[in-house]
């Protein structure tokens, strides 16, 4: 039975994703803040982490990071209203799997948190065939893109690959080793955002037994693992200036040498990493090692935004509702014309990625043979339909002139439900009282 540890402060929503996790076969840990959270942390084991954004005393990212620079690998998914989903969209580029918005649909949950224990990170790729569940865009962006993979893929030149998260940075860094000399060869990727500082070096070079308190037998490095084929390092931005020192070393050399121990092994790999941000800036700030930066520059690629690719957009949208019929065993036909201009009109923050996810949920909760916008997330309901920007739902940001009208809207929104419109709209419920009686809003 696999064990979550379930962060969230409303204790009656709690209750319920308690009772409904232990039913589908889960258990479940409890509690309702931070503090407590990383105590229990630091006395179990956990699969999965659930957590509430806004808790008491922090956030979830908070208990999320600090797990991890405890060296766990365990996935966590991001519960949030809908007016944090931009911050729930920097969780998942700060490494969480995956993110939900309230009020939580039940099967989307079960979907998201089977899908986060399919995901195995690191992974060998030794196939060469096409990817099945990747398709090429036909804009002039997606022209452009391919037109540098086919001329960088064939040749041995070390490859960054820069863009926004969700792009498709894993995706094009695959296309480049399907069409290398090194097809034949194992493929491995590593999310260096999800690597604690000390546990970074131990997976990229090995160790063998007794190099440190843990290291119960030896242990390879993704270097000899990916050895004659590519090593795909995401978010290489994020590794510490120790771990680039022996990567620089490891680069230029050659060879790599296991923590603890005195022996070399020679290794032959094909680099190719990945970043959200413009690398020159934090070697500008000193963060990032310059002359690591231009080993691993000697080709770039820019991956462009899914708001940038408007033509690409149905292509791609036919494309995951084909995915999410063939996994969810569901026969959507289409979209109708109103979820066809929503889609067109969201600005996609998490891209292709979000996409993906928004397109799962829809077909999971469609029906009929088209989908209609009741099937789409509330928060893009919201985005579209209001001001694009984030905190324009925030009480506290917004002046009395628009405050009338956000609250009214938002209590038709949830049948007024003032707890969860308090949630929404960012205040507790004291203060929706008050404002609902001076503003004499009829409930």
């Amino acid at each position: 039975m696999a064990k979550i540890l379930l962060v969230e402060d409303d204790i009656m929503f709690s209750q319920l994703l308690q009772g409904f996790l232990h039913k589908h076969g889960y258990a479940i840990d409890a509690v309702h803040d931070v503090k407590t959270s990383l105590k229990l942390l630091e006395q179990n084991v956990y699969d999965m982490l659930l957590l509430d954004y806004r808790l008491p005393d922090g956030n979830g990212l908070d208990v999320f990071v600090k797990a991890h620079e405890k060296g766990s690998k365990v996935p966590a998914i991001i519960m949030t209203s809908f007016n944090d989903v931009r911050t729930a969209v920097k969780a998942i580029q700060a490494g969480a799997f995956d993110y939900i918005t309230k009020p939580v649909n039940p099967d989307e949950l079960l979907m998201i948190i089977g899908n986060a224990f399919k995901h195995t990170e690191p992974q060998a790729d030794l196939s060469t065939a096409a990817n099945p569940d990747f398709i090429k865009g036909k804009s002039a962006d997606a022209d452009k893109l391919y037109e540098y993979i086919d001329v960088v893929a064939p040749t041995d030149m070390a490859v960054i690959i820069q863009g926004e998260s969700g792009t498709g940075k894993e995706y094009a860094a695959r296309t480049i080793h399907r069409q290398s000399k090194r097809a034949d060869k194992p493929f491995v990727a590593i999310d260096c955002g999800a690597l604690s500082k000390d546990l970074a070096a131990s997976e990229l070079f090995g160790h063998i037994k007794g190099a440190f308190t843990g290291a119960i037998a030896d242990k390879k490095g993704l270097f000899e693992v990916a050895n004659g084929g590519t090593l795909f390092l995401d978010e290489v931005g994020n590794l510490s200036y120790d771990v680039q020192v022996k990567l620089l070393r490891a680069l230029q050399e050659k060879v790599i040498q296991p923590l603890g121990s005195t022996k070399q092994i020679n290794v032959n790999v094909r680099i190719i990493t990945a970043t959200n941000d413009d690398l020159t800036g934090s070697v500008s700030h000193g963060d990032f090692r310059q002359d690591l930066y231009h080993r691993l520059n000697e080709f770039k690629i820019q991956m462009p935004a899914l708001r940038d690719r408007d033509k690409d957009l149905d292509l791609f949208t036919d494309h995951f509702i084909n995915l999410a019929n063939r996994e969810l065993e569901r026969d959507v036909k289409g979209i109708s014309p109103d979820v066809k201009a929503i889609l067109h009109q969201y600005d996609w923050p998490g891209n292709l990625r979000e996409l993906k996810n928004v397109i799962k949920r829809m077909v999971l909760l469609t029906k009929l043979a088209i989908a209609d916008v009741d099937s789409l997330p509330e928060e893009m309901l919201f985005s579209v339909t209001h001001s694009p920007k984030p905190l324009d739902t925030d009480l506290k940001l917004l002046n009395e002139v628009n405050e009338k009208e956000l609250i009214l809207k938002t209590l038709q929104k949830v049948k007024y439900n003032k707890s969860k419109a308090a949630k929404l709209l960012n205040i507790d419920r004291k203060t929706l009282y008050s404002k609902i009686e001076r503003y004499s809003i009829d409930t």
